[in-house]
């Protein structure tokens, strides 16, 4: 079988195996720019389960680039709480006051001026293209990284993933193909259990669960994360969650953050995140920004 007889092979047993069986997730109904920038940076390292009672509060709230960027960046985070990477709500905040400023307030359709806002990336950049503007393009997410490099039995390196993954657009169904091949990934050819024996595209895949996994070496594939429990990431969680809830001293906020017995990790973290922006200083009070 020929290159390109494969890939077509590929692409349609997968479209035929996964367009009736697509997730109905609030941002697939949409073509809403905004609203498809927003569910693509509360997905960045967040499962879905986590992300869908916040998006809908969250585009209630905010329902277009304007709200957000006239609106304090605290009463974001507030709605922000439970997702983690508070970050990651401080950099929309700041697209939005880009878009507004330099986009009248229209979310950008180029790659150039996607990348262009605060804490948007390639991947980002490329969902909303193709699932706001229906582009002609790959997203290649965790998931699709994983596929492809079963698929050809080798790890792959980012640049050759990503021209892969291009070349297997097809021109009239770029929206479905892209979701398709990210719930394939995220329900079928998983991480941990791949399910080899009934897979659609068994006969084109060069692993078929056999030996290495070639997935693990390529570009996008998660690594272990670093142990969560204790970490400084959980203790700024603990932070900006207890102001969120009212508390504000120094004191209880290093109580909440229960570092108590480690004052001086407590102050460089919150140091931190006044820093950042995420927290505001007044004398030994913190309250959101």
């Amino acid at each position: 079988m020929g290159r390109i007889s494969r890939h077509n092979t590929l692409v349609d047993a997968l479209l035929q195996w996964g367009a009736p069986r697509l997730r109905d997730l609030p941002w697939r109904r949409t073509r809403d720019p905004w609203h498809i920038l927003v569910s693509e940076v509360m997905l960045q390292q967040t499962s879905v389960d986590r992300v869908l009672p916040k998006y809908d509060v969250f585009i209630q709230r905010f329902p277009r680039p304007h709200e957000l960027a006239e609106s304090p960046l605290g009463d974001a985070l507030h709605l922000w709480s439970g997702l983690g990477y508070p970050r990651r709500c401080r950099n929309l905040h700041a697209t939005a006051s880009q878009i507004v400023q330099n986009h009248d307030g229209c979310v950008p359709s180029q790659l150039d001026a996607l990348l262009a806002l605060p804490g948007i990336g390639p991947y980002t950049a490329r969902a909303v293209q193709c699932f706001a503007f229906e582009d002609v393009i790959a997203v290649v997410d965790v998931n699709v990284s994983r596929v492809l490099s079963r698929i050809e039995g080798t790890s792959m390196a980012a640049r050759p993933l990503q021209e892969m993954a291009d070349a297997l657009v097809p021109q009239d169904s770029a929206w479905a193909w892209n979701q398709v091949m990210m719930d394939f990934g995220a329900q079928h050819c998983t991480a941990r259990s791949p399910q080899c024996t009934t897979c659609p595209v068994r006969r084109m895949c060069r692993w078929k669960g056999n030996g290495e996994d070639p997935a693990l070496g390529s570009a996008g594939v998660s690594r272990p994360q670093l142990r969560f429990s204790g970490s400084d990431r959980q203790a700024r969680g603990r932070a900006i969650k207890a102001v969120i809830n009212g508390v504000t001293t120094s004191a209880e906020i290093v109580n909440e953050m229960q570092l108590s017995h480690d004052t001086a990790r407590a102050k460089r973290l919150l140091n931190d995140l006044v820093t950042e922006g995420l927290l505001m200083r007044r004398g030994s009070r913190f309250n959101l920004p």
